[in-house]
C-alpha cells in the first residue's frame, strides 16, 4: 500500500471508529462488538506506525500516547467555571424563585431545565476547527491545569467533532434552523464545552479490590479516585481508569436560545448528554423529579449528589448575572445529607481571625460517607440554643451537602442525667480580654486586635521549613483551619484527623492523608528548632540554636530535654543571666524572660507536651568552631542532607548562613540545580565550593 492509499484508509477507518463511539456513547447503541472495534483500532496502528507522518490529533490512536508529563501546565478560562449555589428543601427551591423572578421582567415567562448534579470533576474542552486540542480543569475558576492528554484517554470524549454537514441536517430536521447556518460554511472555529469526569461505581469497586490484594488503603469514594486520575502525570494509568464523560454546558453561542437546545446541540456535535435531563414549567415538577431520583440513587452506575436546576431561558439566565462565584440562575438541588448518630464530648471555643467566638463540638469519632468526623460547628449561641444541646448528649450529625458537618438533631430521651449545659465565656479563652457581642446577641467577639488567636503570622511561622518544617501546609491552609473554627493556635494541628481536612473544598482524601501525615512525622524537633518555632521577639534561628545549648546546660546534660523542663528552667530565668550569654542583649534578653513570664505561653507550652511534642537535644558547643566569623549562602538540592540541616551544621561550627549572596558571603555551596546564586557569586568572585568539599570542611 503506498502513502496515498494508505491515507485514504486511514481516513476511513478514522470516520468508522468514530461513528460506533458515537453510537455507544451519544446514543447508547452497540452496533458492532467490541472485539470488532478493537480490530479497526489495530488496523489503524498499524498504518499509522508504518506511515507516522499521517498520525493527527484526532485519530483514535492518540487517545493514551506520549511520555509522562513533569507537571501540569495552567490555562486561563476565557469564560470563568463558576460553582453553584445549594438548596437543600423544597422552601430553598421556593425562596430561589422568587428571589430570581424579581431581578426579570414582571411577565417573564419562566420554565426551567433539569439535570443530574454528578459527583465528578468538572473539566472543560475546546475544540479548534472542530479537533479536541485543549481539556483543563475548572481550578479556582479563572485558572485551571491543562490536562489534554489524560482526558484524551476517555472514549466519551470526542477528538473531532461529527462533520459540519451532517450537524446542518440534524439541526434543520430539529427545527433549529437559527443555530443551523452557523455551519453554513464549515465547522466553527472555536467550540468550548463543560462537561462531568466520573468513575462508574463497579469499576470503582474494581479498583479498591484491586487495592485490597495489593494490601492498600482502600479509596473512600469514586469522585476523589476520578479527580485523582486526570491529574495523573502518566496519561497510561489515567487511561487504566476507565473513566466516563457526560457533557452539560455549551459555552459557545451557536445561536442556541435554551439550555434545552444547548443538550440537544451537545448530542448533534458528538457529545454523551444524560437522557434523563429534561424541560419543565412547575416547581412541583422540579420536586417530583428530585424525589424519583433520590429514591433510585443507589441503583444509579454512578455518583450523584442532587439536581441541578437552571433558568432554561438563556438571556433571563444571562440577565440574573453572577452573585459571588455562583450563577443567579441555577442552584444545585441537594439530595438529604447522609447522617450518623454520634456523642458530644465537649464544646470548645475557637476564636476566628476576626475575633468571632465560634462553638465547636468535639465528638465522638463517626464515619460519614466514607469520612472520620471528630468535629461539628455550632455556628453560635443561639444554634446551641435552638438544638437545646448539652455537652453529653446524643446527637444526629450530618455532612450538609455532603460536605460540612453539623448536628441536626439532639435526641434527649437518650440522656443518662450527666449532661453539662454549656455557655459563652464572658472572656476571651485565649487573651482573656472581655468579649462583646452584636446588638442582636449572637455574635460574641473579642476585641482585642493583638490576641494570639487573631494573628495568622505566628501559626505561619511555627509551620515554617526553618522551624516544624510542616510541608505541604501554607498559608491558605491555615486561614481556612481558623475559620471553620478547627484550630485556635499550633497545638491543635496535632488533634487534627483527615476527616477535620477532607470535608474542605480542594482538599482532597489523598491531600487530606498527606497534611496529617506532615503533621504527625513533626512530633519530634531538634531543640533549637521548637525555640525558633515560638516566634518570640528578636529571636532568629542563631539566638535559638545559642538559646537551646544554654538552657540544655541550665538543664544539665544528665536530664532529659523536655518542654517540663524548658518551663522549669524558664520560670527562674533572669536578664543577668542571659547577659552573659554572647550576641543576646538586653533587649533581645527581656523579651525573652517576657514571652516565658506569659501565663498564656506557658499553657502554649504545656498544651504541646500534652500532644506529645518531644524535643531533641543539639550538640553543646564549649568553644568556637571551625566557621567562625564565616558566612555561607547555601543554593540547589543536595544529596547527602537537607538545606536546614546544613544549615545548622554550620551554625554549629559558629559559621552564619546568609540567604543571598553579597561582598561579605565568603562561600557558596551548590547542590544539584543551582540557581541565579551561582551566577552572582561567579561575578562577585566568591568561592564556590559542592557538597563533597563541603562536608570535607566539616
Amino acid at each position: 500500500m503506498n502513502k496515498e492509499q494508505a491515507k485514504t484508509r486511514i481516513e476511513k477507518l478514522k470516520e468508522e471508529i468514530n461513528k460506533y463511539r458515537y453510537a455507544y456513547h451519544v446514543l447508547d447503541q452497540s452496533l458492532i462488538s467490541d472485539e470488532a472495534v478493537d480490530s479497526l483500532k489495530k488496523e489503524l496502528f498499524d498504518l499509522e506506525k508504518e506511515f507516522p507522518e499521517l498520525i493527527t490529533l484526532d485519530s483514535p490512536t492518540q487517545r493514551v500516547g506520549g511520555k509522562p508529563l513533569k507537571k501540569f501546565e495552567k490555562t486561563e478560562h476565557q469564560i470563568p467555571m463558576l460553582s453553584l449555589n445549594d438548596a437543600f428543601s423544597e422552601k430553598d427551591i421556593y425562596d430561589w424563585d422568587e428571589r430570581i423572578k424579581k431581578l426579570l421582567p414582571e411577565k417573564a415567562k419562566i420554565d426551567f431545565y433539569c439535570e443530574h448534579k454528578f459527583d465528578g470533576l468538572a473539566v472543560a474542552l475546546e475544540y479548534k476547527d472542530g479537533i479536541f486540542t485543549i481539556g483543563s480543569t475548572r481550578g479556582d475558576g479563572r485558572v485551571g491545569e491543562n490536562i489534554t492528554q489524560n482526558l484524551k484517554t476517555i472514549e466519551a470524549i470526542p477528538l473531532r467533532l461529527v462533520d459540519y454537514k451532517t450537524i446542518k441536517t440534524d439541526l434543520i430536521k430539529k427545527g433549529l434552523n437559527q443555530i443551523a447556518h452557523f455551519f453554513d460554511k464549515g465547522m466553527p472555529q472555536d467550540i468550548e464545552v463543560r462537561g462531568e469526569v466520573l468513575l462508574n461505581k463497579k469499576d470503582f469497586e474494581k479498583i479498591n479490590e484491586q487495592r485490597k490484594k495489593q494490601g492498600l488503603s482502600l479509596y473512600a469514594n469514586p469522585r476523589n479516585v476520578a479527580a485523582g486520575s486526570v491529574r495523573q502525570l502518566d496519561p497510561k494509568i489515567t487511561a487504566s481508569r476507565n473513566l466516563d464523560f457526560y457533557a452539560y454546558e455549551l459555552v459557545t453561542d451557536l445561536g442556541q436560545t435554551s439550555h434545552e437546545q444547548e443538550h440537544l446541540l451537545l448530542k448533534i456535535l458528538g457529545f454523551k448528554t444524560h437522557p434523563e435531563n429534561q424541560k419543565v414549567t412547575r416547581l412541583e415538577e422540579i420536586f417530583k423529579i428530585h424525589q424519583q431520583i433520590e429514591k433510585k440513587r443507589k441503583d444509579l452506575p454512578y455518583e450523584i449528589d442532587g439536581l441541578v436546576v437552571i433558568v432554561n431561558n438563556n438571556q433571563y439566565f444571562k440577565d440574573l448575572g453572577v452573585v459571588g462565584k455562583a450563577p443567579r440562575g441555577a442552584i444545585a438541588y441537594k439530595f438529604s445529607p447522609s447522617e450518623a448518630i454520634t456523642q458530644v464530648l465537649d464544646i470548645i471555643i475557637q476564636v476566628g481571625r476576626t475575633g468571632i467566638l465560634t462553638p465547636v463540638a468535639i465528638l465522638k469519632p463517626v464515619q460519614i460517607r466514607g469520612v472520620t468526623i471528630t468535629r461539628a460547628t455550632l455556628h453560635n449561641k443561639e444554634e446551641i440554643k435552638r438544638l437545646g444541646l448539652r455537652i453529653g448528649d446524643t446527637v444526629i450529625v450530618n455532612r450538609a451537602g455532603d460536605v460540612i458537618p453539623q448536628i441536626t438533631k439532639v435526641l434527649p430521651n437518650l440522656r443518662l442525667g450527666n449532661e453539662r449545659k454549656f455557655k459563652m465565656p464572658l472572656k476571651c479563652p485565649i487573651c482573656n480580654t472581655k468579649v462583646e457581642e452584636d446588638p442582636k446577641g449572637i455574635i460574641v467577639r473579642c476585641p482585642n486586635v493583638n490576641c494570639p488567636a487573631r494573628s495568622q503570622e505566628n501559626l505561619y511561622h511555627f509551620i515554617s521549613k526553618s522551624a516544624f518544617d510542616m510541608r505541604g501546609i501554607g498559608s491558605k491552609l491555615i486561614n481556612r483551619l481558623l475559620d471553620e473554627g478547627l484550630i485556635q493556635d499550633a497545638a491543635d494541628l496535632f488533634d487534627l484527623e483527615q476527616g477535620d481536612i477532607s470535608p474542605l473544598e480542594r482538599y482532597g482524601e489523598k491531600s487530606s492523608q498527606n497534611i496529617i501525615q506532615a503533621i504527625q512525622s513533626n512530633k519530634e524537633i531538634l531543640f533549637n528548632r521548637f525555640l525558633y518555632a515560638l516566634g518570640i521577639i528578636h529571636v532568629g534561628e542563631e539566638t535559638a540554636l545559642i538559646l537551646a545549648q544554654y538552657f540544655q546546660q541550665k538543664i544539665g546534660l544528665n536530664q532529659n530535654v523536655s518542654i517540663k523542663n524548658l518551663i522549669k528552667v524558664t520560670s527562674r530565668l533572669t536578664l543577668e543571666d542571659l547577659g552573659q550569654i554572647p550576641m543576646i542583649g538586653p533587649i533581645m534578653g527581656q523579651s525573652i524572660i517576657n514571652w516565658f513570664k506569659d501565663k498564656k505561653n506557658i499553657s502554649f507550652l504545656e498544651k504541646l507536651e500534652k500532644k506529645g511534642i518531644k524535643l531533641l537535644p543539639v550538640k553543646v558547643i564549649t568553644e568556637k568552631g571551625k566557621f567562625k566569623d564565616l558566612n555561607f549562602v547555601i543554593t540547589g538540592v543536595l544529596d547527602s542532607m537537607s538545606r536546614e540541616l546544613a544549615k545548622e551544621k554550620i551554625i554549629n561550627q559558629s559559621g552564619k548562613v546568609q540567604e543571598t549572596i553579597s561582598s561579605k558571603t565568603d562561600y557558596l555551596i551548590i547542590g544539584k540545580n543551582p540557581g541565579s546564586k551561582y551566577e552572582k557569586a561567579k561575578e562577585l568572585k566568591t568561592k564556590i565550593i559542592n557538597e563533597k568539599e563541603f562536608l570535607k570542611m566539616l
